[in-house]
């Protein structure tokens, strides 16, 4: 009020006694009016700010909603096109993998044991899992072999080796190669992977038999979809799973070991204990040694 006041007497000071009981009123309602007007802007200025809070909130609500759909749309899409992927095939993809299936099936049966030094059973072994595929694949008359990568460490990735099968077959076209992977599902399996990414890698075939452009599509769609997960989680993508790496394990430079040895057939039997050393002293061994035909008993000396 003092403030009003001064303002009223300062702008009344320049005037009469008589014009000042005229006008006092008026000028005084006058400064009350500017006050209540701005008072007035001053609750539309808050009306307008909680308008526009509750219009954030909306929109938010908008983006959170759009951003659920667009992942819905982005993993059923990843699942279609896995989908089509995997089941389109040809027919020598079709007779490859179903001389693999009996493989594994006889070697399962049979209970072929492993040849490594480890003795375990076949189907455990990697190793011996893929030289017995391949031998069955060989007598189907396929160019089957053992292949090796290996590729050395760069800024983005780091170095590693993988072993897979493949099949060359020479066709009017020319040479197809047919990629067989025994445990492709477990390539690509990650311990903190959301349930989403899990559910689109229950998909992928753990034995896979296809061509190598079939497979890469393969790759670049799960490596995509292990990308958003992280993504989502907020957690750092190790290089190991990087498109660039899981490429290197199949689609790079390779070897190919067309020797396979036929494992045996059941249980591997024990392994003979080798002969424990005789124990001499040292006291006679010399003396054992220039004269062989002295019938002494060697002493032990503990």
């Amino acid at each position: 009020m003092s403030v009003t006041a001064a303002r009223v007497t300062r702008f009344l000071s320049a005037y009469d006694h008589n014009h000042h009981r005229d006008s006092s009123v008026t000028d005084v309602e006058f400064e009350f009016l500017h006050e209540e007007e701005m008072l007035a802007q001053s609750a539309s200025s808050v009306e307008l700010c909680d308008q526009q809070s509750n219009q954030m909130d909306f929109d938010e609500d908008e983006v959170d909603k759009d951003t659920v759909q667009e992942n819905r749309r982005f993993w059923d899409n990843q699942h279609q096109l896995l989908q089509d992927t995997v089941c389109r095939t040809s027919s020598l993809e079709l007779k490859i993998r179903h001389v693999v299936k009996e493989a594994l099936e006889e070697i399962q049966s049979a209970e072929t044991a492993c040849g490594c030094i480890r003795q375990i059973s076949a189907t455990t072994c990697r190793n011996c899992l893929m030289r017995e595929v391949s031998r069955h694949l060989q007598k189907a008359r396929y160019n089957s072999a053992i292949c090796k990568t290996k590729w050395r460490s760069s800024p983005d990735i780091p170095s590693g080796e993988h072993t897979f099968l493949d099949v060359i077959e020479r066709t009017k076209k020319g040479e197809v190669r047919v990629i067989v992977e025994v445990n492709l599902r477990g390539e690509f399996q990650m311990a903190r992977g959301s349930e989403e990414y899990n559910r689109l890698v229950g998909r992928v075939p753990e034995v896979f038999v296809g061509k190598v452009e079939r497979l890469s599509s393969v790759i670049k769609m799960v490596c995509m979809a292990g990308k958003k997960c992280m993504k989502e989680k907020k957690m750092h993508m190790g290089p190991w799973r990087k498109h660039r790496y899981m490429q290197a394990k199949w689609l790079g430079p390779f070897e190919r070991d067309t020797c396979t040895t036929p494992l045996s057939m059941g249980m591997p039997l024990p392994m003979p204990m080798p002969k424990p050393r005789p124990r001499a002293s040292m006291l006679t061994v010399d003396l054992l040694d220039k004269l062989p035909n002295m019938h002494c008993t060697a002493v032990e000396v503990v």
